[in-house]
């Protein structure tokens, strides 16, 4: 049997030897190193991303940055332009604003932001807006649907970049386990968008219902949709949760307002007011040229 084999492997041996024999190899290679040209976007990403806060701004699609798991398309150009200066402007300098210097950021923020031009979605039809990897990288999806509204850009954009950066203060820094108990026994990790969870979420304590499906979510759903939105979005959304949702709303703010404060020195209430002039700002930016 043993010999049998040996004789086997030996002849398909031979018959690849003369298949190679009878097909020469192309003598232009059919593998490419491709070159990335840099150009005058690169030269700004450089001058306002990587020296100022060692942030590298990845707008082309690479194979080996992106989620094998959906179907996804590039950035496209233009639009990459405008929200890397709408990152700067909405994400990045209103903590450099609060806290006095660009060394918050640039200690703490993911080394990387990864764009895809097109949204990405779970087998139940939720749209995944974007992810963190171990504190060191944000991705962002819909980009080729940019829109300049602040409700739109909050949506899909910088309320999830505030929900990610806060995840990864979270980790440096643990919040106080009180903030779980608040609504013990009310989350629902698989179950979350639910039509009626959805509709109750308000009313069962939670800012979304997103955040209703674990207590790190919660927590930093609770920070970014509060500075994300003005002092009447906040009023209505209490309003809505009624007397027992908003009491519970508004002991978990308590939490959440303290941490930032004695942690990183970062009161809410200011940074909410400057991330809202700074969204009325937008129709001044110039988003194309590259000044």
């Amino acid at each position: 049997m043993r010999k049998n084999l040996i004789y086997i492997l030996c002849a398909s041996l031979c018959l690849v030897l003369a298949s190679c024999e009878e097909a020469p190899l192309n003598p232009q290679s059919q593998i490419f190193d491709t070159e990335v040209q840099y150009n005058e976007f690169d030269e700004w990403l450089n001058t306002h991303f990587v020296e100022p806060y060692n942030i590298e701004y990845k707008y082309r699609m690479e194979y080996n940055e992106s989620d094998k798991n959906y179907w996804l398309v590039p950035a496209e150009y233009s639009k990459a332009v405008s929200l890397a200066k709408l990152m700067l402007h909405l994400s990045l300098e209103p903590y450099d604003e609060i806290t006095g210097s660009k060394d918050f950021i640039r200690a703490y923020y993911p080394k990387m932001i990864h764009l895809v031009g097109s949204a990405a979605y779970r087998n139940n039809g939720t749209m995944v807006l974007g992810t963190a990897e171990g504190g060191l990288k944000i991705t962002m999806y819909f980009v080729n649907s940019l829109q300049l509204d602040p409700a739109f850009l909050n949506e899909y954009y910088f309320k999830t970049m505030h929900h990610e950066f806060a995840h990864i203060l979270n980790q440096i820094k643990p919040f106080t386990t009180a903030f779980n108990e608040i609504s013990a026994g009310d989350y629902k990790a698989d179950s979350w968008n639910d039509p009626e969870n959805s509709a109750n979420a308000y009313s069962n304590g939670f800012v979304s219902a997103y955040a209703s499906s674990e207590p790190n979510e919660d927590f930093v759903e609770v920070y970014s949709i509060y500075i994300t939105n003005d002092e009447a979005y906040w009023n209505s959304l209490l309003s809505a949760a009624g007397t027992a949702g908003a009491a519970k709303i508004n002991q978990k703010f308590e939490i959440v307002y303290n941490y930032m404060l004695n942690s990183w020195n970062i009161d809410m209430h200011e940074l909410r007011d400057i991330v809202q002039r700074r969204q009325g700002e937008i129709g001044e930016l110039d988003l194309d040229s590259l000044n």
